[in-house]
């Protein structure tokens, strides 16, 4: 695995709160004034060093069953009357409004219903007959949070390995993370079915351009794009590919990426049809190896290794 350069350990997250400062009344004057109370002894509940992570812990409570959820603690105001530094009474947003915008980030990344519930806590690496290299490839996945986005710089993760290891659990766990403690703005991408829709879009009779599908890829401040290399390659592809990275790294956006191929260079160029056949594809085939230069300068590589979680571990039973 490729050094983490910059990257620095897990942080502590405990951080002195400190007074809030004075603010307009946010919102409807009138609301404001019916918003609920919280004395001066609450105002912590609203001013901690990693609020996100806060509110995470002390979600507010809503009404079961109900169309439109309403917050338990302003009631649906989405403002909290406060006492600031100078004695004064003002308003304040309630938590449940970072809830509801960390909420509507999720939904904008497009996780697939099948990937929603993964989670960096949820990843395990303590079974039977686990490779060491999953443990590693998790606390690399957690140290990468813990460092964006000042130490990371604008670079990514290469999550590399066989199928079932975990990849994807670890870049969707990533992603979630970055969203709801960082405040990022992300997008997970399938590389197959993104290839898919854009030979789509040249039908005359879809109304969808190819810019429009690229435009929420170039765009997303972290992105995951999923079995890189799963596709048929040919000149087209590795154009399309070439077109995405290369944006991508240009602007300095964050790429989270999972590959089934190990990276390494494309071959076989004087091998018969027959060894071409029997030698496992790279990264370097299925990219070419331009663009495999190019994830080296974008990346840091995770190699994982192990056997497929998927025939062991989560093997499909009834009952």
């Amino acid at each position: 695995m490729d050094s983490l350069q910059g990257f620095p350990s897990e942080r502590d997250d405990a951080g002195g709160s400190h007074s809030p400062r004075s603010q307009p009344i946010v919102g409807n004057p009138a609301a404001a004034r019916h918003a609920p109370v919280v004395g001066p002894a609450d105002t912590s509940l609203f001013h901690t060093s990693h609020p996100r992570r806060t509110a995470a812990r002390q979600r507010p409570v809503r009404y079961a069953g109900s169309r439109m959820p309403v917050c338990t603690i302003c009631d649906g105001v989405g403002l909290v009357r406060v006492v600031d530094s100078a004695g004064r009474w003002v308003s304040r947003p309630c938590r449940c409004q970072e809830m509801e915008r960390e909420e509507r980030r999720l939904a904008a990344a497009h996780i697939p219903e099948r990937y929603r519930h993964y989670t960096l806590d949820g990843y395990e690496t303590a079974f039977r007959g686990a490779h060491p290299s999953l443990a590693q490839a998790h606390l690399t996945a957690r140290k990468f949070v813990d460092a964006y986005p000042v130490d990371t710089a604008g670079k990514g993760l290469l999550f590399t390995g066989s199928i079932g290891v975990g990849k994807t659990h670890l870049a969707v766990g990533v992603l979630r993370r970055l969203i709801q403690e960082r405040g990022a703005h992300g997008l997970f991408c399938d590389y197959r079915e993104l290839l898919k829709n854009i030979q789509n879009s040249y039908n005359p009779q879809v109304s969808t351009t190819e810019l429009e599908l690229l435009k929420p890829v170039f765009a997303a401040e972290v992105l995951v794009l999923d079995d890189l290399g799963a596709q048929k390659p040919n000149e087209w592809v590795w154009d399309t590919v070439a077109l995405i990275l290369n944006t991508r790294y240009n602007d300095k956006q964050t790429t989270i990426i999972t590959t089934n191929y190990p990276d390494l260079p494309a071959g076989g160029g004087g091998l018969t049809e027959v060894e071409r056949a029997a030698r496992e594809p790279t990264l370097g085939d299925r990219i070419g190896d331009r663009m495999r230069s190019r994830l080296a300068e974008m990346c840091v590589r995770v190699e994982m290794t192990g056997e497929d979680f998927r025939q062991t571990v989560k093997r499909a039973r009834f009952g």
